[in-house]
């Protein structure tokens, strides 16, 4: 239980709680952990969801395929992250799209009935969670906001100036690769380079891979106008 309480710690659903109220919580709940490697599939799309996930170490990927052939990553969550917190309380407790583990990872998955629980016994817990859910429904705002955008600039340039808003500098590390960042976006990646490329050559950024610098901040926010 050692290596798990260390992870817990960890877990957005445990933000400012110590340590010792974790294994207290923890104590008498029916979980279980599930180690991946990378690329194994976690959950598939329609399979069954009765119990919230916990990523205790590893990267976890959400991706929605198409009868095309097309696969399209929607998410993407490192440890500490959680997933199916509103499946498991939603009447229809089915995965909406596949979960597949991106790197070796372990999960902990909590029943639905446990999870009451918890959250019943620590108002904290209770707190994070709903925090929790929040997050996701901006996310999922910005998600929508960005596929709808009518050019591949306009995507590129959304996504910049919400990882500048949280991550309050010029300088980005983007938390994933420049064929992630394509699917996320539902471009091409070799249309992700090119326009990345433009950016650059008229002053509006600087890159190198996953690092990019903010230039022309004011120019950058005219793009979406």
């Amino acid at each position: 239980m050692s290596y798990s309480m260390d992870a817990l710690s960890k877990c957005i659903l445990f933000n400012d709680i110590a340590i010792e109220e974790i294994a207290s919580l923890m104590d008498g709940i029916n979980y279980s952990i599930r180690c991946y490697d990378d690329g194994d599939i976690i959950a598939i799309e329609g399979d069954p969801c009765s119990s919230l996930s916990i990523i205790l170490s590893g990267d976890v990927e959400i991706h929605k395929p198409f009868s095309s052939g097309k696969i399209v990553t929607i998410s993407h969550f490192k440890s500490g992250n959680i997933f199916a917190e509103s499946l498991v309380f939603s009447d229809v407790k089915e995965y909406p799209a596949t979960v597949v583990s991106s790197s070796q990872s372990c999960i902990m998955n909590i029943p639905r009935f446990e999870l009451i629980q918890m959250l019943s016994r620590h108002p904290k817990v209770l707190e994070n969670f709903a925090g929790v859910l929040s997050r996701r429904i901006h996310m999922l705002n910005d998600r929508i906001t960005s596929l709808s955008l009518d050019s591949t600039r306009k995507k590129i340039v959304n996504i910049l100036l919400l990882e500048l808003g949280r991550q309050k500098s010029q300088y980005l590390l983007l938390p994933y690769s420049r064929k992630k960042m394509a699917e996320l976006l539902n471009i091409p990646r070799p249309s992700l380079s090119r326009e990345l490329m433009k950016m650059r050559e008229e002053g509006l950024i600087d890159f190198y891979k996953n690092r990019i610098k903010i230039l022309d901040l004011n120019n950058l926010e005219e793009e979406l106008k």
